[in-house]
């Protein structure tokens, strides 16, 4: 397992995220799988994985780390690195949720703690709460060793907040696509222009990095046909220097085996690789988004009222970010609702890109029943 220097320590720069753990066959998202996850958990330690990233809100009602706090007292203290969060949006009380996150952690002290979802609306409640300030003398008692912070900002927000002190690290959502397509470039480079450490979340995209389009897909296998599509994401990952560790939260065994092989050894992608995968990922962008144009010469013969140019910029999201970019829906203004769709056909007479709505309405319909 490949070590990076991270202050006084060494941290494996594959980390165990613990957002996505297996749950019981039809149970809720807080119905771990004991079982299954803690064999994940024992295949991440036995290759050399020291770091655990959870939060309060991870499987709902601080079920995940509690789920660590169990797994992991059958190995030495020392031998991993526990890293939670405090969400302001979720629990306004910090000392409340700080004292119950070392119970169900079952240990004294967090090693990375984190002032978590830095958004646009909510740094400066942060700093107004007296949160940060609180976490400051926790760190100072020695309850925390290291404080950083996860953003989801804009860029002058994340500025902002990572100029407020001496950070020990942050996290951003930090992955290929994001860097061709979002503005996780220019987070990253102000992180490393403060010699800020960066830690990776949703390196793979919440997996949507690990499956890409057959066209997307051919071009990467062709040049590595043993290489699994996710490695590439994180091999990309491997290029950039001020990465310290690289999160993924592993759901299956295989996943976790497969990870573990791409970081048995410092191989990041080449020149001539990168470009090839930012090929790749144009190739994929470009066949996954539907190519509406909001003209709306769909609408008006909607028997049932969807508004369809809002209901599709939903599901080009969906098709990007996975199941839970779904919730969007919930914001559209529509009478009508995909599951309501009667199939028709009569959007698609009017639309100049050829857009197979009724196609796409049924798949949502599916999803959202």
């Amino acid at each position: 397992m490949i070590k990076k220097p991270f202050k006084d320590i060494e941290l494996s720069l594959l980390g165990m995220g613990n957002m996505r753990l297996p749950i019981m066959e039809g149970g809720k998202d807080k119905d771990i799988d004991y079982e299954k996850a803690s064999e994940i958990i024992d295949i991440c330690m036995k290759s050399g994985i020291n770091y655990y990233d959870t939060a309060h809100v991870y499987h709902g009602g601080g079920a995940s780390e509690k789920f660590l706090g169990d797994v992991m007292t059958k190995y030495p203290r020392d031998s991993y690195y526990l890293a939670t969060k405090f969400n302001i949006g979720a629990e306004k009380d910090y000392k409340k949720c700080f004292e119950a996150q070392l119970e169900r952690m079952k240990t004294d002290h967090i090693d990375f703690y984190l002032i978590h979802c830095i958004l646009d609306n909510n740094m400066q409640e942060y700093i107004d709460s007296g949160a940060v300030d609180y976490f400051i003398e926790q760190q100072k008692a020695g309850r925390i060793t290291y404080l950083g912070f996860s953003s989801h900002a804009s860029v002058q927000t994340l500025e902002k907040f990572a100029s407020l002190r001496q950070w020990d690290f942050a996290q951003i959502q930090l992955n290929y696509f994001d860097w061709m397509y979002g503005n996780t470039k220019k987070e990253y480079e102000i992180l490393a222009s403060r010699n800020i450490p960066v830690i990776a979340m949703e390196s793979v995209r919440g997996g949507r990095l690990a499956s890409l389009t057959p066209d997307a897909e051919k071009l990467l296998k062709d040049a590595h046909p043993d290489w699994s599509i996710a490695s590439w994401a994180f091999r990309w990952l491997m290029r950039l220097p001020a990465l310290t560790v690289s999160l993924s939260g592993m759901t299956t065994k295989e996943q976790a085996v497969d990870n573990i092989k791409t970081f048995e050894n410092l191989a990041p992608l080449t020149d001539e690789e990168e470009k090839l995968l930012f090929k790749a990922c144009d190739i994929f962008h470009e066949q996954v988004q539907v190519p509406c144009t909001a003209c709306r010469y769909c609408t008006d013969g909607c028997p049932v009222q969807i508004n369809i140019p809002e209901i599709l910029k939903v599901y080009n999201q969906y098709k990007l970010q996975g199941d839970w970019a779904l919730q969007g829906l919930k914001n559209v203004k529509s009478e009508g609702m995909p599951k309501d769709c009667v199939q028709c056909g009569a959007c698609t007479g009017h639309c100049p890109q050829n857009i197979d709505v009724p196609a796409i309405m049924a798949e949502l319909g599916e999803k959202t029943k």
